[in-house]
């Protein structure tokens, strides 16, 4: 039997009540409700119908004006390892859930359950029965892309039944459905692209694609499976209009070809002469991936297309638009398949970058990644322009909330060969860069003639360093300096007060090995340092850069408990301190 609790039931339901809904949404139960104040019990005849009730009813039923919660019921006698995952985004990646649940403790099993819901499910084991309570406390109602996960128990005869064969190994080993990307492909196998596409048309045949009372677009998003926003009242007497789609990728291809069809016959028949090239928009975080080092990605695709693709430069961004007019010259079917490639290249940086900032963006406490600007904001891949307000930042809000944190240096150092790359052309790309992340960024004469490493002086509060940091180390992978599948791993010095470096490293190295295994970075603070002027000394940090970030905070915090307890306690009144009587 599958024991169902369900919650928050109003004292008004009866059994009849709760019988009625089971029925509406076609639920099975194999046994009478049993009703008490405030919640009830039901038995489903298997899994599956457990499972059914939940996702239908648990957040979604409202009766006599509560919504009703619905779970596997487990006695605290019967609570295991092992526990149901349910509501996972059914595009996130294997590696992006492994991460997940790997920071709670150590994962004997992860198992896909079958469902009949969009959303994925999976049952998961632990090695103990503390790091399951620490994983249903911090993953039950979190958001993960939008989705609210819920989280229960599975009771201990399910556990021993299901998974023995799982207990004894480290890692994810046992696994039921193959895995293949995703934990949802299974239940869903034509998944919405997470990035619509974003096009510019001609503002002329905006009439012909809408059609008369509306009739053309209709068609294109029924024949196609979109939704398809045609922007027409932005950026007015403009000569062209942003459209966006929103659908499969493959939706997305064809809503876009059946667009640029009609556009070509509307030429025809207004006697319209020039060229209709397909344009279409992305995001500028994607871009350098696209075009790659020295434009090697780029030219492959033109190559293998027949296409010839220019893309807008990097001064016609603003600091309210981040997007760059990529422009496709060719037949159509040469533009749909050159359009195909840069799909796939767009998703795959998206999913890259959205993998590494599930996985670290939880390890920095308070840190709002929103609020940084590193992703379109608005629907993800979307630019600001389209998301109907300006950018965070704009407004003076910070990411990592209230108050003024104080400015910190940070020295970085990166090959020398990147040194052009980060600053651009006549300088654009690293005054971009200050602007954006709002630091002082300067690169710092070679040391020697034949330096194989530059060093990049960043000065900026934790948001900026950040912001700062995190466009260096994405600028270094997008122009090749570290191989398709190698980490960007680089160092970083910060400086502390010569007192202070005691409490970096710790009582027998116990501080600085913790920072380590916490953070994944190396952090080294050289012996027999001579403090400089300031009598300060330097902290070495190397590492990928969220592993990076995270020692430089943990460092910082250190830094400032420190100086919190050199400050004198005040005195009420300000009257010296009374001697104690004896």
């Amino acid at each position: 039997m599958n024991k169902l609790y369900i919650g928050n039931v109003s004292a008004e339901a009866s059994e009849e009540d709760l019988e009625t809904i089971f029925e509406r949404l076609k639920i099975p139960h194999s046994g009478p409700f049993l009703v008490k104040t405030g919640y009830a019990f039901v038995d489903c005849p298997d899994e599956k119908a457990a499972n059914l009730a939940i996702e239908r009813i648990s957040g979604n039923e409202e009766l006599f004006g509560k919504v009703l919660e619905v779970a596997i019921s487990v006695p605290k006698s019967q609570r295991s390892c092992k526990m149901q995952i349910r509501n996972i985004p059914p595009h996130m990646q294997w590696e992006v859930l492994d991460g997940m649940l790997a920071q709670y403790g150590t994962v004997e099993s992860c198992e896909q359950v079958n469902t009949d819901t969009e959303t994925a499910v999976v049952n998961v084991r632990y090695a103990a029965k503390d790091q399951a309570r620490l994983a249903m406390e911090k993953l039950n109602g979190s958001m993960m892309e939008n989705f609210a996960l819920k989280v229960s128990y599975i009771p201990d005869e399910t556990a021993a039944a299901e998974g023995a064969s799982g207990r004894g190994r480290r890692g994810f080993n046992a696994r039921g459905t193959p895995r293949s990307g995703s934990p949802g492909q299974g239940a869903r196998p034509k998944m919405q692209s997470d990035i619509p596409l974003r096009m510019l048309v001609p503002t002329q045949f905006v009439g012909a694609i809408i059609g008369k009372e509306g009739a053309t677009i209709r068609n294109i998003t029924k024949q196609t499976h979109s939704k398809i926003d045609i922007h027409r009242k932005e950026n007015a007497g403009a000569a062209e209009k942003p459209i966006t789609i929103h659908s499969t990728p493959e939706g997305c291809l064809n809503a876009c070809m059946t667009i640029m069809e009609i556009m070509q016959k509307e030429a025809v028949d207004t006697k319209f002469t020039e060229a209709i090239p397909l344009k279409i928009l992305a995001h500028n975080n994607f871009v350098g991936r696209l075009i790659g080092k020295e434009g090697r990605n780029l030219k492959k695709i033109e190559q293998d297309t027949g296409t010839k693709i220019t893309i807008s430069a990097l001064l016609d961004l603003t600091v309210y638009n981040l997007e760059r007019t990529i422009t496709i010259n060719g037949t159509l079917k040469e533009s749909n398949k050159a359009l195909e490639e840069l799909m796939t290249k767009i998703m795959e940086s998206y999913e890259s970058d959205m993998a590494a900032m599930n996985l670290q963006s939880n390890l920095i406490p308070g840190l709002n990644l929103n609020a940084l600007g590193l992703f379109p904001s608005g629907a993800p891949g979307m630019g600001p322009s389209m998301s109907g307000m300006p950018p965070h930042g704009a407004h003076g809000g910070s990411a990592y909330g209230q108050g003024q944190p104080e400015s910190e240096t940070v020295h970085l150092f990166i090959p020398a060969l990147a040194v052009g790359a980060i600053i651009g052309k006549q300088g654009q790309h690293i005054k971009q860069l200050s602007h954006f992340a709002g630091a002082s960024i300067k690169i710092a004469p070679a040391e020697e003639k034949d330096s194989i490493q530059r060093v990049v002086i960043i000065i900026g509060t934790p948001e900026a360093q950040f912001k700062a940091q995190c466009r260096i180390f994405g600028k270094l992978k997008e122009e090749n300096f570290f191989g398709p599948k190698e980490e960007v791993k680089l160092e970083a010095h910060i400086k502390v007060p010569s007192f202070a470096a005691g409490r970096v490293i710790g009582k027998g190295g116990k501080t600085v090995n913790e920072l380590q295994n916490l953070t994944c970075a190396e952090v080294v603070v050289p012996r027999d340092q001579t403090p400089d002027e300031n009598d300060q000394v330097i902290v070495k940090i190397i590492g990928h850069f969220f592993a990076c970030q995270l020692a430089q905070r943990k460092i910082q915090e250190i830094l400032a408990q420190v100086r919190r307890q050199q400050q004198p306690k005040p005195t009420s009144g300000g009257q010296p301190p009374q001697p104690r009587r004896k």
